[in-house]
């Protein structure tokens, strides 16, 4: 009663015949955007609690994968989960794939890649050591197929982003495959962390798509990270779109660096309703009494209301 005392003319009251009703989940750190490009063409091994589970559905997967397509497990899982706590093994995985790449993603310190992986991506014995990772070898100077990320995680980025891309309108239908996954297992709002070789624009063209379909089914934040120091403000301004015009404007206004200030900034602007937008600084600079009054001038009064739907 001390509820529905707060109802007015426009809500929207909806009856869960005594039924239980939780609040959405909103993920803080997630990578929606890059990951819902792929994630159709995806092994998901969440929840798998044998290895031996787990290896039967990687060759199920290679036996139905047509060339010169990968099959890809990214991430979602640990040797924990499995009773046999351990990893599968190189040798295991190249029995069972001998043909099609393999890439094994285990939380951000390593990647297991098969002999056709290793083929794929071209990784051989001249192959230099990478600045943001290490390629394990053998006594010859032979890649193994394990990478780790030592002292980053750069190197699993790169190389995953090696394989075959979908094309477009199957980008659009996995994302869309990826938010309903979300939404299946409770999330109605995440902030996408961007990073990981997701450069905008190309690598949000996707997501501006579903955002003009309107379906878009998680409330979505995310971040965009400069690429080229100072020529932020051209390039958002290259490629905004009437769509994405809280997108493009975040850009700018994250853009503007104080007088000698680095310009090393990221911004976050909320695509679906409520509008928000949030400037973030990564290098610790503070954004000039220009920007300021820049943001309270474009979003004076374009903030929506809060939901008026009522569960009771």
């Amino acid at each position: 009663a001390e509820v529905l005392a707060l109802a007015g003319s426009g809500t929207r009251k909806v009856d869960l015949q005594g039924r239980s009703a939780l609040p959405g989940l909103f993920d803080n750190h997630t990578h929606v955007i890059r990951g819902g490009l792929n994630f159709n063409m995806e092994l998901r091994w969440d929840g798998v609690r044998s290895l031996a589970d787990a290896l039967e559905m990687l060759r199920q997967q290679v036996a139905i994968t047509p060339a010169p397509q990968w099959v890809r497990v990214v991430g979602g899982f640990t040797e924990h989960q499995f009773v046999e706590k351990r990893l599968p093994t190189l040798a295991e995985i190249n029995a069972i794939a001998p043909d099609t790449p393999v890439f094994l993603l285990h939380l951000y310190d390593r990647a297991l890649l098969n002999a056709a992986a290793l083929r794929a991506v071209g990784y051989h014995r001249d192959t230099p050591q990478p600045p943001g990772g290490e390629i394990v070898r053998d006594s010859q100077g032979n890649p193994q197929g394990l990478l780790l990320a030592k002292p980053n995680a750069t190197i699993l980025y790169s190389t995953l982003a090696k394989g075959p891309k979908l094309p477009f309108e199957y980008q659009v239908n996995s994302t869309r495959h990826f938010m309903r996954e979300l939404n299946r297992l409770g999330v109605t709002g995440v902030i996408d962390a961007g990073g990981g070789s997701q450069n905008y624009p190309d690598d949000y063209q996707v997501i501006e798509e579903l955002n003009k379909q309107g379906q878009i089914t998680v409330r979505l934040a995310y971040n965009l990270f400069t690429r080229k120091p100072k020529e932020e403000l051209s390039a958002a301004t290259a490629a905004s779109t009437p769509e994405m015009a809280n997108v493009s404007m975040a850009t700018r206004l994250a853009s503007m660096p104080t007088s000698d200030a680095p310009s090393r900034f990221c911004a976050m602007a909320m695509m679906v309703e409520p509008v928000v937008v949030r400037v973030r600084n990564r290098c610790s600079a503070t954004i000039s009494a220009n920007a300021a009054a820049m943001i309270s001038r474009r979003w004076a009064g374009a903030v929506t209301p809060p939901m008026s739907t009522m569960v009771v």
